[in-house]
């Protein structure tokens, strides 16, 4: 391949690369349709998009790349003839689908009264979005779909129509940057949206797909949510999320609840609620029950730390009678992150926490002698040195117990 000379017009001006689908700009000059879409999201090319070549003001919208079918032709049939050499063939791309149809599907959802051309609308709505092409979703996300969806949705909740959620819901998520400022100004202070995603939640308990989508397109809309709307949540909105955590309904819905729950218990209002909700004995039931996976896990003792950094947290981790126990028994058994986490949970009970039969039981349950294993073994420096912190706190009471044998401490003198 470095020996055959490549034509210069079959490279894309900005990857130097043979171009796999070549598109012209308004400016005369062709390019590889991801390499000039990726260029006009650059935050450079925000304020005001410029061709690369020319410098000449460039339209920003995916609509506006005119596909060059005769160059992608004669790339094609160039790496045909030098197939021997190792030039791997390119594909023909999909024609992009127009922006027009992706308007009309999205005023024949928006038609009120009119369930049956919803349907449809949206069936081929997602058939689109389903092929998974980078451009037709950019045409998509341009056309204002996910807009739209947040649209049918709400109308849905407020009409108490369920024809065309799961739908609805699947179209979004798969078109929906949550990270975008689109996305921000849409569901941003979108109290209406939050409630209409709970009450879908609630339609049917037995359908794990549907839960599942409504679980993750309500993480995303946390994500980006401001101040007032998570000020907003009630002590209802906590409660529905712990109880998905105690259905297990998916690994995917469990995660997505946990994740959802972290991000909110950012505010101290929320870390009450959440913890009156209950969420606290629930994550330790999971991991006592059932131990998930490694990811699920992580989160589990990701969203435990935020709880227990304050005293409401620790006192329901503390009433649980397995809650110390299990922090300790997954020390050192799941990963680093993990093994971080949970050493953060049992300083803030060692620290903040510590009566008498609090200190005795991080001993009898195993607490202190894993701390002491995480200096023994091939652990990261900070690691060791958080766990030598602990124990230094309260080295009087474990290294006189004749449950601990004394030379554990001599990695960790008082």
């Amino acid at each position: 391949m470095d020996e055959i000379e490549i034509p210069h017009y079959f490279l894309c001006p900005i990857s130097l690369q043979i171009m796999k689908d070549p598109v012209t700009a308004v400016t005369g000059i062709t390019y590889d349709r991801e390499s000039i879409e990726r260029w006009l999201k650059t935050p450079a090319a925000a304020a005001a998009a410029v061709c690369p070549v020319t410098k000449q003001p460039l339209p920003r919208a995916a609509s506006d790349l005119t596909p060059n079918h005769m160059l992608r032709r004669l790339i094609q049939a160039w790496c045909v003839v030098n197939a021997d050499s190792g030039v791997d063939r390119i594909p023909t791309p999909k024609s992009p689908v127009r922006r027009s149809l992706i308007l009309k599907l999205i005023r024949d959802v928006s038609r009120i009264n009119s369930i049956s051309l919803n349907g449809v609308a949206l069936k081929k709505l997602e058939e689109i979005a389903d092929e998974g092409e980078k451009n037709q979703k950019s045409i998509m996300a341009e056309a204002g779909v996910a807009k739209a969806m947040v649209s049918f949705i709400v109308r849905c909740f407020k009409d108490v129509r369920t024809v065309g959620i799961d739908t609805a819901l699947r179209i979004l998520h798969l078109t929906w940057g949550p990270t975008s400022s689109e996305a921000k100004k849409m569901v941003g202070e979108n109290l209406d949206f939050v409630e209409s995603l709970i009450w879908v939640l609630t339609i049917d308990a037995e359908n794990t797909g549907l839960n599942t989508q409504a679980l993750s397109v309500l993480k995303n809309v946390i994500e980006v949510a401001n101040y007032n709307l998570i000020e907003g949540l009630n002590r209802e909105f906590f409660e529905k999320m712990v109880e998905f955590l105690r259905m297990n309904v998916s690994p995917a819905a469990t995660r997505a609840a946990i994740q959802i729950l972290t991000e909110t218990c950012k505010l101290g209002r929320s870390k009450t609620k959440i913890v009156e909700a209950g969420a606290v004995f629930e994550l330790v039931e999971m991991e006592l029950k059932n131990p998930p996976e490694k990811r699920t896990t992580e989160l589990v003792f990701c969203l435990l730390a935020h709880l227990c950094s304050f005293a409401d947290g620790r006192q329901q981790l503390l009433k649980h009678a397995g809650g110390v126990a299990v922090v300790a028994k997954r020390l050192l058994r799941v990963s680093p992150a993990t093994d971080d986490l949970a050493l953060c949970v049992l300083e803030s009970i060692a620290r903040y926490s510590a009566t008498a039969a609090v200190v005795t039981e991080m001993m009898r349950v195993g607490g202190v002698s894993k701390m002491c294993m995480v200096l023994q073994t091939d652990c990261a420096g900070y690691l060791k040195k958080k766990a030598s912190g602990i124990l230094r706190l309260h080295s009087n009471a474990w290294s006189n117990s004749p449950c601990l044998q004394l030379y554990l401490f001599t990695r960790c003198p008082r």
